[in-house]
């Protein structure tokens, strides 16, 4: 008995200690919590954002020259209110969300590339989304390097027909009906509404970001064997028609 009694007071005593060494850690881990060195954020790198950026530069410009094409420019967006910026026409749901109070900024931007269609349901933006964090931090950088802080002050001013591709099409005032009529092959793909589940909307562009498309196309500058073949025997009144009548849609 003498050795049973023994070893249920070490046990006891065993468990004791366990007890005080947890209340002992649980005392002082606020404290060592509170010294620890905060968590590093992710640095952003903006040369190899400008890398990434390739990718947008055929919908998006940026800096202090910045104007809207197929996308609206992003100088001075950082602190803009989504939906908002002017001569550029907005899906529904973006001037929505901006009304909701979004704002960009570096969070907002980082949860939009993720995943537009998800963060803003109903955006005409065609990209599905960059799933690597790093690769978002970067691009934020280097859109926050380019980008001023005040955007500018007309954005549409002094732009001028230059010598390029599509210059022809671009003089011309385009038919809105006579688009129209030409439209019917263009809607079999493109949503009327302006909506862009899975295929780039064409609601709402501006002309001259419209026609040059199109020429790039049929000229193989860019590589889409539908889109090569659709534009093959457009003329530049057809396109001119096309860019006129889209442009005259509001994206729902």
């Amino acid at each position: 008995m003498g050795g049973a009694d023994t070893l249920r007071r070490a046990t006891r005593l065993s468990g004791r200690r366990v007890t005080l060494k947890r209340f002992v850690l649980l005392a002082v881990l606020p404290a060592l919590l509170s010294h620890a060195p905060p968590a590093r954020a992710q640095a952003g790198d903006p040369a190899r954002g400008e890398v990434l950026f390739r990718a947008c530069k055929g919908c998006h410009q940026v800096g202090a020259e910045a104007r809207n094409g197929v996308g609206p420019h992003l100088d001075g967006l950082f602190g803009r209110q989504a939906g908002v910026l002017e001569g550029f026409k907005y899906s529904g749901a973006m001037k929505t969300r901006g009304t909701d109070g979004l704002v960009w900024d570096a969070v907002t931007l980082d949860r939009y590339l993720e995943k537009p269609r998800a963060y803003v349901p109903g955006t005409r933006m065609s990209f599905l989304g960059m799933r690597e964090r790093q690769d978002r931090v970067d691009l934020i950088a280097y859109l926050k390097a380019l980008s001023r802080e005040a955007p500018a002050a007309d954005p549409q001013a002094g732009t001028q027909v230059r010598a390029e591709i599509g210059a022809a099409a671009m003089r011309l005032e385009g038919d809105p009906e006579y688009g129209e009529y030409l439209s019917s092959e263009c809607v079999t793909c493109h949503q009327i509404s302006g909506r862009a589940d899975g295929i780039p909307s064409i609601v709402g562009w501006p002309g001259q970001a419209f026609i040059r498309a199109l020429f790039e196309y049929k000229t193989n500058v860019r590589t889409h064997q539908v889109m090569q073949n659709m534009t093959t025997n457009l003329g530049n009144e057809e396109i001119a028609a096309l860019a006129a009548y889209f442009g005259t849609l509001d994206p729902q």
